[in-house]
């Protein structure tokens, strides 16, 4: 004890490395234990891991019975809403080229005279938008698809005129870019002039079809009378109001023409 007192600066000199020493060990053990126990943590982990990837996983079979009995019902409902559908889509029958130029010519007959007796003026020229089919015949594989096509337009137009409207100033076939492909959408556009009346009950026939499946896209509709009628200002006067002699009641609204523009697809269901 005597020499270390003596010797202060040599004894800092040993001691101090030696704590040093016994702090690092202390550490290096603290350590190895957090090593060993991540260590034994990702091993069981891992083994985990391997064995679900080698499970085949299986629902319980309460949900497996519930899972079939909802892919039954669906499957039936299905049907159903299939069958329903195929009701209301005619079917495509076998048509020659020849045979479909004619039917074309037909029906530009029948609607051209039912037009002149209900006083529908039609647009010039009007072949029901197939006027590239008039002079040359269509591809034999498309020949059914265009009557089937024929046959929604013909029943359009009988629409507009059954409703008696004033004019169809406009009416256009848009073919899908496939044309002589299986499609399953026919788009219409066509432009009526008629009064406010006509023009519901034809939106009311294409909406409520039941021979074709008719879907209403664009409807845009123009007043021929783009402002509103002026209003009567009573004239200032001293003398007593006198009732007004008996006349018929001037309507402001409801008399007027107006301008229906509708893009319609007609569907046809391929299944």
């Amino acid at each position: 004890m005597n020499w270390l007192r003596e010797n202060r600066s040599l004894a800092l000199f040993l001691v101090l490395p030696g704590v040093s020493l016994f702090g690092a060990l202390g550490f290096l053990f603290m350590a190895k234990s957090n090593w060993d126990q991540a260590s034994s943590r990702f091993r069981n982990t891992a083994a985990e891991w391997n064995r679900l990837e080698r499970l085949s996983p299986y629902p319980d079979a309460e949900n497996l019975h519930k899972l079939k009995a909802q892919a039954e019902n669906y499957s039936s409902a299905l049907g159903r809403l299939k069958e329903e559908l195929k009701v209301r889509i005619a079917p495509i029958t076998p048509l020659a080229p020849n045979e479909f130029q004619s039917r074309l010519r037909v029906r530009l007959t029948t609607i051209a005279d039912k037009a002149r007796a209900n006083r529908v003026k039609l647009p010039e020229k009007f072949h029901l938008g197939f006027d590239e089919f008039v002079s040359a015949l269509p591809d034999e594989a498309a020949a059914p698809l265009l009557g089937h096509e024929l046959e929604q337009i013909e029943w359009l137009l009988h629409s507009l005129l059954d409703a008696r409207v004033e004019a169809v100033v406009a009416f256009r076939r848009s073919p899908p870019p496939n044309e002589y492909g299986a499609f399953e959408r026919n788009v219409l556009e066509t432009t009526f002039v008629s009064t406010p009346a006509a023009a519901r009950k034809v939106i009311n026939q294409i909406a409520g079809a039941n021979q074709q499946f008719c879907i209403l896209r664009l409807l845009h509709v123009r007043n021929e009378k783009l402002k509103g009628p002026p209003r009567e200002v009573p004239e200032e006067s001293t003398a007593v109001a006198k009732p007004p002699p008996a006349a018929a009641l001037n309507f402001i609204v409801g008399n007027e023409r107006i301008e229906t523009t509708a893009k319609i697809e007609i569907v046809r269901f391929t299944f």
